[in-house]
């Protein structure tokens, strides 16, 4: 039990970068700058490659925030509870940071660009894929750089499919989103 809770950790950890990553479009939304959609409004077989909702500032914002983080996780490296839940050396934070950062959007996005194909609206149910799509990006992504176990992959997806829903519901019934789902 012991060991699993230390899986459980040290995926939280891991993912820290990557979820205020993921998080971020939703804080920046009444930013001007950068506004603009990834796409350019542009269409493939008369429907959007990702939508109006995938933006540069997103992007922009969204990877600033996993570097910002992976930046303080480096920070906090010499401490030695940091230390054990830590699987990766922060000292090249600045790579990490913005791997699992955009990463994380770039998982999004791709999911985004098969719910068009699909005609899903942004924000409706795309399951299992609206929980796993930036997990997928961010360990994807990181692995250029460092290949996790496979426990801790298998802890992310898990892990990480029930902590978007939780933070989905409580992002709808705080009023930050504007989808329950």
């Amino acid at each position: 039990m012991v060991e699993i809770m230390t899986i459980i950790i040290q995926c939280i950890y891991l993912m820290l970068p990557a979820y205020l990553a993921n998080m971020m479009p939703i804080f920046v939304k009444k930013i001007n700058f950068l506004n603009y959609p990834v796409d350019f409004n542009k269409k493939l077989n008369k429907k959007p490659i990702l939508g109006s909702h995938k933006t540069w500032r997103g992007f922009f914002f969204g990877t600033i925030a996993g570097i910002i983080i992976a930046y303080i996780q480096s920070l906090l490296s010499g401490i030695e509870f940091f230390q054990s839940i830590s699987i990766l050396d922060y000292s090249s934070w600045l790579i990490i940071g913005f791997l699992l950062g955009f990463g994380a959007l770039l998982g999004d996005s791709v999911k985004s660009f098969f719910k068009r194909r699909l005609n899903i609206k942004p924000g409706k149910r795309f399951i299992p894929w609206d929980q796993l799509d930036y997990t997928i990006g961010s360990l994807g992504l990181l692995s250029i750089f460092f290949i996790p176990s496979w426990q801790i992959i298998i802890t992310c997806l898990i892990l990480n499919f029930i902590l978007h829903i939780l933070a989905t519901k409580i992002g709808y019934y705080t009023g930050i989103r504007k989808e329950k789902w």
